[in-house]
């Protein structure tokens, strides 16, 4: 599928892996919807970029973990721009907590991260499932984490909703084909603000790792968009992380 002149909603567009891919899919054409829950100066910052540079853009509040929120949010697009051909599915949030401390793992914190991480998610594709599949053709790509594979993570809470995404992935490829393709990115440690104040330990890991690097947010946003320009791929797990999982 070609990206130029697409209309692709990105959620939580204004920074890191989000960020990358805006520019990315701005820079192939296509028109960005830059989704912002809180970081509305950084929605703003990433849509201002993409118009200095002659692209289409234009940023929008909501909480994906709401669902009358995005259902509104996804009307308002349909009303300004016609319809929305694709949807990546970045927005996410952790909580750091030791992966051996059990009581810390709230159940206030259990359902906030699946709220957004797992929910939100399928909150999003089901709004705009109607509008792909009136046009007959459509992709998602989820934005899932080496966690949800390895059960390793920021929290056990966070992996465990990670591994969700790859779940929840398959299962939207199989309801939702043959009009929307579904697909899930899987980035290992990248190189974005999550790991401000622990730059060294990023850096002890990046010659342990296969490509002796650690991977970029572009690195992440080159994946997502090859894989919603992939016709002939649906439910596939895709891992990008400089062999850290090998």
């Amino acid at each position: 599928m070609e990206l130029n002149n697409q209309v692709v909603l990105v959620t939580g567009g204004g920074t890191g892996i989000g960020r990358a891919t805006s520019f990315a899919l701005a820079k192939r054409g296509a028109t960005v919807i830059v989704n912002y829950s809180r970081s509305q100066s950084d929605a703003e910052e990433t849509v201002q970029w993409i118009i200095n540079q002659g692209g289409r853009a234009a940023a929008i509040q909501a909480d994906v973990s709401q669902d009358n929120e995005v259902r509104n949010m996804i009307e308002t697009i349909v009303q300004q721009f016609g319809t929305v051909d694709l949807l990546v599915n970045n927005a996410s949030i952790t909580k750091h907590i030791p992966m051996d401390n059990l009581e810390a793992a709230t159940g206030e914190i259990w359902d906030e991260l699946f709220d957004v991480n797992v929910k939100g998610m399928f909150y999003c594709a089901r709004a705009v499932a109607p509008y792909m599949k009136k046009n007959k053709q459509g992709a998602i790509v989820n934005i899932g984490s080496i966690a949800g594979q390895t059960g390793l993570g920021s929290s056990l809470p966070y992996a465990v909703s990670k591994a969700a995404v790859h779940g929840l992935t398959k299962s939207l490829a199989r309801a939702l084909a043959p009009d929307i393709r579904v697909n899930c990115v899987v980035p290992g440690a990248v190189a974005t603000r999550w790991w401000a104040g622990k730059e060294e330990q990023m850096n002890r890991l990046a010659p342990n790792l296969l490509l002796q690097r650690i991977s970029t947010p572009e690195d992440i946003a080159s994946m997502i968009c090859a894989a919603l320009e992939q016709e002939a791929m649906t439910g596939q797990i895709i891992t990008v992380d400089s062999g850290q999982t090998l």
